[in-house]
């Protein structure tokens, strides 16, 4: 996850060691009168919380009881979900004022988030098949426990799919992580999934990969161009002010950014807002016209610093570009299944045909390394290549960046 660029949890707290917060909870429900104990068991009674179903916006006379499981008919009403269960044979247990046994599926949660965030905080997170009835139940067992308790935000996040079927074990249509980080770099695989909205399913596929990861390559190598020329001029005393069109472009950027991350973080927004930035960047580094506009570096200087506040605040911000360009590269050579020195080696016999004037034979080489994912780039100086998504998946949809 690290090198996702996820933050580490500050708690991870196992209910195992949680019994004593969760039996306390337990206490404090059936105190409330929202909760009943029947032969080892506790259930609590959803008649007696007006408020279930908020979340959801499911009804109580919508559910219909017995579909997954057996319906318990000491239950006060079918839908009453268990607080505590009485041990099993073969199952592990812990002492309570109910017998042994152990905690039902939603209290542990309640209890765990009560004791590190208190009873009411920000934020609570999950995917969407968690609404309910786990959250549900959650807000529930919560609010009975304490008059007081709220989340403020709910953030649900849609599901992975594969050919727009659900990725599960169940199904066998799953990669894990380390999988899929062995081809691909870790910032392109982040920048693929914010590259949909968190609440909306994401269509896995190595297509969509590909192009996120030639989207890396862009970004990182126009800032670290960027970079090197700016360095040469550290010593310029550059002036405060920007051309107009750089300033407003920043400023259009700036409020297309904030507008987006405000309307329920709507990252693929934000990243779109890129795109213009780093087209100006480009024509002050590469073109005849932007290597002669006024105030060419500070221009430079203030776009590059506007891009990375977002990169930052992304996750996207590597602590090298030209590390993680390499990086890429060593995937990109990977997955084509060459060798940098067998890349080369097609270089030289490009250029070798080219000067014989064999035009076919250097198309050939060059179509060859491109449907493989490898782009060559000629120049005054020579030819270079560059990771690029394959001349098959081109045409296919692509990732909003």
């Amino acid at each position: 996850m690290a090198h996702l660029h996820c933050l580490p949890p500050s708690v991870e707290p196992r209910v195992s060691e949680h019994m004593p917060q969760i039996i306390d909870m337990i206490k404090q429900i059936i105190d409330s009168g929202c909760a009943y104990s029947i032969d080892g068991d506790v259930y609590f009674s959803v008649d007696k919380f007006s408020k279930y179903g908020r979340l959801s916006g499911r009804k109580l006379e919508d559910n219909r009881a017995g579909e997954r499981v057996a319906v318990d008919s000491r239950k006060k009403n079918p839908a009453d979900f268990a607080l505590w269960k009485s041990a099993k044979e073969g199952e592990p247990f812990w002492g309570s004022p109910w017998g042994p046994g152990r905690p039902g599926w939603h209290i542990e949660c309640s209890a765990m988030s009560a004791t590190y965030l208190g009873y009411s905080f920000d934020i609570h997170g999950g995917g969407m098949d968690l609404i309910f009835p786990h959250h549900e139940n959650e807000i529930a067992q919560s609010c009975t426990a304490c008059e007081n308790s709220n989340v403020s935000y709910w953030i649900h996040n849609g599901f992975v799919t594969i050919d727009s079927e659900k990725m599960s074990k169940s199904l066998g249509n799953f990669f894990t992580i380390r999988q899929v980080v062995d081809l691909y770099h870790p910032l392109a695989l982040r920048l693929f999934l914010i590259g949909t909205h968190y609440r909306s399913p994401i269509n896995y596929s190595d297509v969509q990969l590909e192009k996120a990861s030639d989207r890396v390559f862009y970004v990182y190598q126009t800032l670290h161009d960027c970079e090197v020329l700016l360095s040469l001029h550290n010593n310029v005393n550059r002036k405060d002010s920007i051309p107009p069109d750089v300033k407003s472009c920043i400023n259009k950027f700036n409020d297309e950014v904030l507008v987006s991350m405000l309307d329920d973080l709507h990252t693929p927004v934000a990243l779109s807002a890129l795109s213009e930035p780093l087209k100006i960047i480009n024509d002050l580094l590469h073109t005849r016209k932007g290597k002669k506009q006024e105030l060419r570096i500070e221009s430079l200087a203030a776009l590059e610093k506007t891009i990375k506040n977002l990169l930052f605040i992304l996750g996207l911000m590597p602590t090298s570009y030209s590390e993680v360009l390499q990086q890429l590269r060593e995937k990109a050579l990977k997955r084509a299944k060459l060798t940098e020195d067998q890349v080369l080696q097609k270089i030289e016999e490009r250029t070798t045909a080219r000067m014989n004037k064999e035009y076919e034979k250097s198309d050939a080489v060059r179509k060859d390394l491109a449907a493989v994912g490898i782009a060559l780039m000629d120049s005054p100086g020579g030819t270079s290549w560059r990771p690029a998504v394959p001349l098959a998946m081109q045409e296919q949809q692509v990732v909003a960046v």
